[in-house]
């Protein structure tokens, strides 16, 4: 029940931070940037505010359990899953170029990096701190510690799918009582086709968690979920966010690709554990 609870928290965090968003803007006109930037502030500050509560109130159990490490543990797993992310996006879009899968628009450097600072700061604010300390963090722990890890670990996946769906809804309940003008709630985000979402999701939700199962730290899935995003929007949404750096697909198989490399991330990831004799225990009931 605890679980689902927190669960319930990031669509609370980000629909309410959405909504809030767009009453902001109808009424003052702020845009862009500086509205990405608020929404981010907002939804941050819900999350941890909620999971701190339900953490130290509710479980009256430390944060840190929760796979917080700090210091030279957090710097050293969250460079881990850098590396991990962004060597997977490497080798993957490279053999999709050196296919004619993909075809790529010029480099603005300047731009690109401007983008890259942007981007990093809303996205961990807006998404990956948030989502990682709410399903990896938090829901994940709580499951870890009432069932066999493997339950645990196909539970939070499944609640993580539905977030997007959660949060389109309490973006309307909140919006309308603003008085704005809101869409209906849906399973995927607007523009984006529900069937792949539906596939794209646990896939990522899964691979999030191996990360964070097979380092202990919550850092790792945060520097994993930050480099994701980063990658697809600068590559498949690029040329629309002003990026510096666009790339197209030439052949509906490319679309492989981004999936593909979240798969080869996990690889990497479980042979890393291997490697350090890191036990999984998949059908252990284990606290993280």
């Amino acid at each position: 029940m605890k679980a689902v609870l927190g669960a319930c928290v990031l669509p609370v965090a980000l629909g309410t931070a959405g909504a809030i968003g767009q009453a902001v803007h109808s009424r003052t006109g702020l845009s862009g940037t500086a509205r990405q930037a608020l929404v981010a502030v907002i939804c941050l500050a819900i999350a941890v505010s909620l999971v701190v509560v339900l953490r130290r109130r509710v479980d009256r159990r430390p944060l840190s359990r929760l796979g917080l490490a700090n210091g030279a543990t957090a710097l050293r797993t969250f460079g881990l899953g850098l590396a991990v992310t962004a060597g997977s996006a490497a080798v993957l879009l490279g053999v999709g170029t050196w296919a004619g899968w993909l075809a790529w628009g010029p480099l603005d450097v300047p731009k690109l990096l401007g983008f890259l600072v942007v981007n990093a700061l809303i996205a961990v604010a807006l998404e990956a701190f948030p989502e990682e300390l709410v399903f990896r963090g938090y829901v994940y722990t709580t499951l870890n510690q009432a069932l066999r890890r493997w339950t645990a670990f196909l539970t939070t996946v499944l609640l993580f799918t539905f977030a997007g769906a959660g949060s389109s809804v309490v973006y309307a309940v909140v919006g309308t009582l603003l008085g704005e003008d809101v869409p209906a709630p849906g399973f995927a985000p607007a523009g984006e086709d529900p069937f792949a979402y539906a596939v794209l999701y646990p896939i990522f939700g899964s691979v999030l968690l191996i990360a964070r199962i097979t380092t202990g730290s919550l850092w790792t899935s945060v520097a994993l979920h930050l480099t994701y995003l980063t990658v697809a929007r600068v590559t498949l949404e690029g040329e629309a966010r002003g990026a510096g750096w666009s790339m197209s697909l030439t052949t509906p198989d490319a679309l492989v690709l981004m999936p593909g490399l979240l798969l080869l991330a996990a690889l990497v990831f479980l042979l890393i554990a291997r490697l350090r004799g890191r036990r999984l225990g998949w059908r252990e009931r284990a606290s993280e």
